[in-house]
């Protein structure tokens, strides 16, 4: 599997596995036969609700731990700096590990400045050999960076062929920061695996447009988390290895670009307020 270096010299797969709305009855089987096909990076959350059947995954699986790379994420109501350490020990024990690859601030609101120095804190004690954000906008990962010792190893957004986040990789890139693409396939929406483009590319390869939008985020640096539940889509996940995408190939899919979440707007007040409220279910 390819890597990238992060800002502190960690090496990160570059194509990993995510467990996003995968229900806890499913997601240990899941895992199971994602790393049973070759994944050996992992990212949850405490918002999903299935760190344990995670961790129940990797302890199946026999893998040594130092051969997987584990990502978990810190929620708003849970922000600040002593709820922070709290928090993250909670995702330890559900995850039944003893350190974490990569700790992410989940969403840009609440104390994220506590929560910031006790992952720092966290970090220089060893217990997560890199910390990082989520949905982070240029504006709030500068003023992060510039008023903190540690800066972010990651930033995972929204990234895909419709938001392509070229500015904010280049902000990231100048800053040190790896950015990663969460919601790579933007769920289907805009006609995704129907596109025609995508579609004419993916002929030219004999590939799947799936593995062509894969293939265009690896090409771009862009670390990637994709999703299933299947276990043969899993593994044509994973094979994007073995082709590369022409200039032409990669101008074609940078039109498609709206320069705009197909989701929402993490800057919207109401999400804003929607988002930063919400709490966990004990």
């Amino acid at each position: 599997m390819r890597t990238v270096t992060l800002n502190n010299g960690v090496e990160m797969p570059v194509l990993g596995f995510g467990v996003y709305q995968i229900p806890p009855e499913q997601t240990e089987r899941a895992v199971g036969d994602a790393l049973a096909a070759g994944y050996r990076s992992l990212d949850t959350a405490a918002a999903y609700g299935n760190e344990e059947a995670v961790g129940r995954a990797i302890r199946a699986s026999g893998i040594p731990r130092e051969e997987l790379f584990v990502t978990t994420k810190l929620w708003v109501s849970d922000t600040g700096e002593d709820r922070t350490r709290r928090a993250f020990e909670t995702s330890l024990r559900k995850l039944g590990l003893d350190h974490l690859d990569l700790y992410l601030i989940h969403q840009p609101y609440g104390d994220v400045y506590g929560s910031w120095r006790a992952m720092e804190a966290l970090h220089r004690q060893g217990l997560t050999r890199a910390i990082g954000v989520s949905n982070f906008h240029g504006d709030r990962l500068v003023d992060l960076i510039d008023h903190n010792e540690v800066t972010p190893a990651v930033n995972q957004v929204e990234t895909h062929p419709f938001h392509q986040r070229t500015a904010d990789q280049e902000l990231m890139r100048g800053r040190g920061v790896q950015i990663e693409s969460w919601g790579p396939f933007a769920e289907g929406r805009n006609g995704l695996f129907t596109h025609p483009e995508l579609g004419k590319i993916a002929a030219a390869h004999g590939k799947s447009v799936a593995q062509v939008v894969l293939r265009w985020l690896v090409q771009r640096d862009v670390v990637v988390i994709p999703k299933s539940v299947r276990a043969e889509r899993m593994a044509e996940n994973l094979d994007v290895f073995d082709f590369e995408l022409t200039a032409d190939q990669m101008t074609a899919i940078a039109t498609l670009d709206t320069g705009a979440s197909v989701f929402f707007d993490h800057r919207d007040p109401a999400m804003v307020s929607r988002l930063g409220n919400a709490t966990l279910d004990s």
